[in-house]
């Protein structure tokens, strides 16, 4: 079994929302708390009061909007998914450009299409990240052996009595190719 994998798409959503809403409270606390901490008055205690009630007050709706947008782009994928029946880069690539064009549409054409074009961009990078890193991670598992390659990369060798011969010539114990 998988050691990760994805909920199904009904479920993903609300498991996106709630990871979402989650990194936005934590991220959001701390950045209230320096934030408190710095605007209270001069005062170790006042600052730690401020800080706190910083936190209580702002973090729960950088949470929120956090989850809004999770949940929002969860839908869009998911309906990218069913719709064109592949899951690739191009569905997260386009679930971001279009979540960033939903959340913008009470501020007008302009901030739609900017912050699509930014939704767009982020995902891509995102994506172009992790493809990258899955490619250099997948190079310490490639096979090192000639025979290994040929046995399972070329169709034409799936018996082994077909596999070349080595012509039976060693050299110090390590088979000679002819």
């Amino acid at each position: 079994m998988e050691e990760y994998a994805r909920e199904p798409c009904p479920w993903r959503i609300l498991d996106d929302a709630g990871g979402a809403f989650t990194m936005g409270a934590i991220g959001g606390s701390v950045f209230q708390a320096i934030k408190g901490f710095r605007n209270a008055p001069v005062g170790f205690n006042r600052r730690l009061q401020g800080s706190w009630s910083a936190v209580r007050q702002r973090a729960p709706l950088v949470g929120g909007s956090f989850a809004v947008w999770g949940g929002v782009f969860s839908t869009i994928d998911c309906s990218l998914v069913h719709i064109r029946k592949k899951e690739d880069p191009w569905n997260s690539i386009t679930s971001g450009a279009l979540t960033g064009a939903i959340l913008a549409v009470r501020s007008g054409t302009g901030a739609m299409v900017s912050s699509a074009i930014i939704g767009g961009v982020l995902l891509a990078v995102i994506e172009g990240v992790g493809i990258i890193f899955t490619r250099i991670s997948s190079e310490q598992f490639r096979p090192t052996c000639v025979l290994f390659v040929m046995f399972t990369v070329n169709p034409q060798f799936e018996d082994q009595s077909q596999m070349p011969s080595m012509g039976g010539n060693t050299f110090g114990g390590r088979p000679q190719y002819q």
